[in-house]
């Protein structure tokens, strides 16, 4: 069996979870503020924030970054001189801080200190969609 593929396989199914996340709680945030006033509403959203955040995103998040990290040993410690991986990390490291700012936005919310407007989640649900179109291009042509 070979190993590279093996564990490229695993990578993406991670890299695809934690995307579905990205993409997801910030719609949930948008739902959570238009519906503040609802509490049985604002507990629901709470639940599927709390549940999506710690048992689908985090976990794969560090699976991408492990997973990842075996790749590029299998490939040789060298490939970090290669530009494209460079910025591919930069960007990789840009999601990883974004999750972490929705896992403190989530907090903010759950707590009743959230100032941010559902538009403000509308416009920052798009930042995952631009990091991986980037990184999907900068993977697959390498152009660097």
């Amino acid at each position: 069996m070979n190993l590279y593929l093996l564990f490229k396989s695993l990578h993406l199914i991670a890299v695809i979870s934690w995307m579905a996340g990205l993409l997801y709680l910030p719609r949930i945030f948008v739902y959570h503020v238009e519906n503040y006033e609802k509490i049985q509403t604002t507990k629901i959203f709470e639940i599927m924030e709390k549940r999506l955040f710690n048992y689908i995103m985090r976990p794969a998040m560090i699976l991408s970054w492990v997973l990842g990290i075996i790749l590029i040993l299998i490939i040789g410690i060298e490939s970090f001189s290669f530009l494209w991986l460079q910025i591919k990390l930069i960007l990789v490291i840009s999601l990883s801080i974004y999750n972490e700012y929705l896992g403190r936005c989530l907090k903010l919310l759950k707590s009743g200190e959230n100032n941010r407007t559902s538009k403000f989640y509308r416009i920052i649900n798009e930042i995952p969609t631009v990091l991986l179109i980037f990184i999907v291009f900068i993977v697959i042509f390498k152009p660097l």
